[in-house]
C-alpha cells in the first residue's frame, strides 16, 4: 500500500507528532481515518511507542474498538500510516461532551 491507494477527503485533527485525515481507499471506495505520524520528529522511545500502537490496534478486534485495517511508511513525506475504520459519529471525546 502506499498514499496513491487513497484520496485524501479531509483533514480530521492534528496533534503534535501526526496528523488524521478522512480517506477513500480507491481499490473498494470505503472511508477511512488515516493517522499520518511524523517520524522525523520522534525520539527513539517514541517511534517504538507508535509501533507499539500497531501492534496493539492490530491484535484487538472488538465491535466497540476502532478496527485497524494496515499501516505503510510514506517514503515521499517521511510518515508512517496507520488506515484504521472511521468513526463517522464522532470520537468518545465529542459524545462525552
Amino acid at each position: 500500500m502506499s498514499m496513491k491507494d487513497f484520496q485524501v477527503l479531509q483533514k480530521l485533527g492534528s496533534g503534535s507528532f501526526s496528523d488524521v485525515y478522512k480517506v477513500k481507499r480507491l481499490s473498494d471506495q470505503e472511508d477511512y481515518a488515516m493517522k499520518k505520524v511524523k517520524l522525523a520528529k520522534l525520539s527513539a522511545k517514541e517511534k517504538e511507542n507508535a509501533l507499539n500502537e500497531i501492534r496493539i490496534l492490530a491484535s484487538v478486534n472488538h465491535k466497540n474498538v476502532i478496527g485497524y485495517k494496515e499501516a505503510f511508511f510514506d517514503e515521499n513525506t517521511n510518515e508512517l500510516c496507520i488506515v484504521m475504520e472511521i468513526a463517522n459519529g464522532g470520537d468518545l471525546d465529542a459524545k462525552i461532551t
